[in-house]
């Protein structure tokens, strides 16, 4: 992240300084070190320098102190700075510092204190967008924490060091090869980078085994590390072409950052040379962080060239077949690109552009970001990736392993870290449904064990099992398989011998977690003693058409059993009709069997065939029990009591005949 970091503080002074001090000689050198970002000699020279300062002079020093801690990612040691600066009233000379104050303090995730410094700031700034984006993603910030995605993170520790790791991406087709960027021991050249106070950066290969674990990382040949500081790479489909960083350095000088390409020539790479995408006389330009469209004709930057927005933008150049070079380079516009940093770049197979920003609204310091391919080579629908992607810390350059939105790799300062940077893991864990269906006996509500359960997946799939001994099936995972998918309606058929099949039905279609669904089913007994009732049949006094009026529709309570006989379709039933036992036995015989036979009627206008219904009429020969016999009603004592034991006895049931029906003709 070192290579290229430098935060708009530049923009920020021209701005809203309103004045200045002249450079002392004692502070000359630690200035010129800052200024060629030699960040961590600068420390030491600004506090050789404070000790001679006098009192406006100190507090400026503070200050830079405070912009050199920030720029090496110890946003802790930066705010100790910034405070001493206010403290001898830098602020009054320079409100950046209360602005840079609430930066670091919203980088170490004390949202609610760095919205006090922003809210400082506006009051002597008013106006400022960055000032008040930070102001607003203190409070946004809060809410993507309270509403985390539900990606896990795991810090990588078989590549992290306590130095700087960072940036990996893939460097073979199997995507089993990582190449990154470490300042780790073993790098090229015995120098320190005056910036970090570490080694020089360079490229580092690593191999995943069959078990998903890391080969020692090993440095990439001299034809592409070197001395300088190399980093930040991207590889063309047939990854045999690789794209990177590198920072030259000369003393006293800033030379930027320029984009190296080289060629693989067997095992090794050939010697790089640069892309040429630098303007004329632009040495102190940086470009760097190059990735690829999936065609290999985009190539998506970061720079600082002039024409931007800000601090670093993101730039787009296209392969110039006919010349057989990188075509000119143009900004990717105001959408994109804004007052800060936009850097890492990252292009998926679809299209779509991952990008690490100060500028757009995030959680603190870099923070990753997707952005949606709106036409051709044109991005826009930014969307931040949320908590835990994001963290208060730097987070950049987002990789996915294969192309999958699902996993992938990202380098993070965040705190817990092994060291500055550390390269992080992650993935989505699927999203996975359960289906614990229980069956039980309708009439003893005992466990029905052995029952058949066919569950059958909107996706075409079907299953078929068997529950225990309480009565139970689990559809869980078999041979690594989900038996219950996402985005899939299911039903399922219950169904043992002598019982009336059971159906149900679930859904995880728009679920966005998982769910262990539990349904209990009560199975009806169906053999021939067993009598069933279903809902109420009325018919008007001594009548056998069906009632159909405003309060009742015995339709409707028929279309019951026309259910029951097209979910079993194979039972032959007896349509059972019983009157109360007021008037003749013969009245209510024939009666009760106009009516038993107006049932079966309405239900072959449903399409049941007559072969499979028996109407017989009982009249009041069967009673629902001994309590509902015509001496026992009589003994009620009122009217009310007497008309409801009456009722009771006036039923429409059914039992099953059969199991084995076969339509006239059918086969065998």
């Amino acid at each position: 992240m070192k290579l290229l970091r430098r935060i708009a503080t530049v923009l920020l002074v021209s701005l809203i300084s309103v004045g200045g001090y002249a450079q002392k000689n004692f502070a000359k050198e630690a200035d010129a070190k800052f200024a060629n970002e030699q960040y961590f000699s600068a420390i030491d020279a600004y506090k050789k320098a404070e000790t001679k300062a006098k009192p406006a002079e100190k507090a400026r020093i503070n200050f830079q102190l405070g912009e050199c801690y920030r720029m090496l990612v110890d946003p802790t040691q930066a705010e100790t700075f910034y405070r001493r600066a206010i403290k001898l009233k830098y602020d009054k000379v320079n409100p950046i510092v209360i602005f840079q104050l609430a930066e670091v303090i919203k980088e170490e995730g004390e949202y609610k204190e760095a919205a006090e410094q922003y809210e400082k700031f506006l009051k002597v700034k008013p106006g400022i967008k960055m000032a008040e984006d930070g102001l607003a993603a203190c409070e946004k910030s809060q809410e993507w924490i309270n509403n985390k995605t539900r990606h896990i993170i795991v810090a990588e520790v078989q590549l992290n060091t306590d130095k700087y790791d960072f940036s990996p991406v893939f460097a073979d087709r199997k995507y089993n090869q990582l190449i990154f960027s470490s300042s780790r021991e073993g790098s090229t050249g015995a120098e320190i980078d005056d910036r970090t106070g570490e080694s020089f950066m360079d490229l580092w290969a690593t191999t995943r085994d069959n078990n998903g674990k890391w080969s020692e990382p090993k440095p990439l040949s001299s034809s592409i590390n070197t001395e300088d500081n190399e980093g930040a790479a991207a590889f063309n489909r047939k990854m045999n072409t690789m794209y990177f960083t590198r920072c030259p350095r000369e003393k006293k000088h800033n030379i930027g950052c320029d984009i190296m390409v080289s060629q693989q020539q067997g095992s090794n790479w050939k010697s790089a040379t640069s892309v040429g995408l630098k303007p004329e006389g632009g040495d102190t330009i940086t470009v760097g962080h190059p990735c690829l469209s999936a065609d290999d004709q985009v190539m998506i930057f970061a720079s600082d060239m002039p024409g931007g927005f800000g601090g670093k933008d993101l730039w787009i150049t296209k392969w110039d077949r006919k010349a057989k070079k990188w075509g000119p380079s143009s900004n990717l516009g105001e959408t994109i690109n804004t007052a800060g940093d936009e850097m890492f770049p990252h292009l998926k197979p679809d299209g779509s552009l991952y990008f690490s920003s100060t500028g757009h609204l995030g959680m603190g310091g870099l923070d990753m970001f997707k952005a949606e391919k709106t036409g051709e080579n044109q991005w826009g629908n930014i969307q931040n990736l949320g908590y835990p992607l994001n963290s208060s810390e730097h987070d950049f350059g987002i990789i996915f392993d294969r192309g999958d939105t699902e996993k992938g790799f990202f380098t993070s300062s965040r705190i817990n870290g092994k060291g500055h940077d550390d390269i992080y893991s992650f993935k989505v864990p699927q999203i996975q449904f359960t289906w614990t269906v229980e069956v039980k006996n309708k009439a003893t509500f005992e466990p029905v064990p052995g029952a058949t359960i066919t569950l059958v997946g909107s996706d075409g799939t079907s299953v078929t099992r068997t529950t225990d001994e309480t009565g139970k099936y689990k559809f869980d995972e078999e041979n690594a398989n989900r038996l219950i998918k996402k985005e899939t309606n299911y039903t399922i058929e219950i169904s043992k011998t002598d019982f009336l099949i059971g159906n149900g039905s679930v859904s995880t279609v728009g679920r966005t977690t998982g769910k262990n669904f539990y349904s209990a089913y009560e199975i009806q007994p169906a053999t021939k003693d067993v009598v069933i009732d279903f809902p109420e049949v009325r018919y008007d006094l001594d009548k056998w058409a069906l009632q159909v009026n405003e309060t009742i529709n015995s339709e409707d309570s028929l279309d019951y059993l026309y259910t029951t006989l097209t979910e079993n379709p194979t039972i032959v039933i007896e349509l059972q009709s019983h009157t109360d036992c007021r008037g003749s036995d013969s009245y209510n015989q024939k009666l009760s069997q106009k009516r038993a036979q107006s049932c079966v009627d309405y239900l072959i206008t449903k399409g049941i065939p007559s072969d499979r219904m028996v109407p017989v009429g009982y009249g009041e020969k069967q009673p629902r029990g001994p309590k509902f016999e015509c001496g026992e009603i009589d003994k009620l004592p009122t009217e009310e009591e007497q008309e409801a034991a009456h009722q009771k006895n006036r039923r429409t049931q059914f039992r099953v005949l059969s199991f084995d029906y076969k339509p006239a003709g059918g086969s065998e």
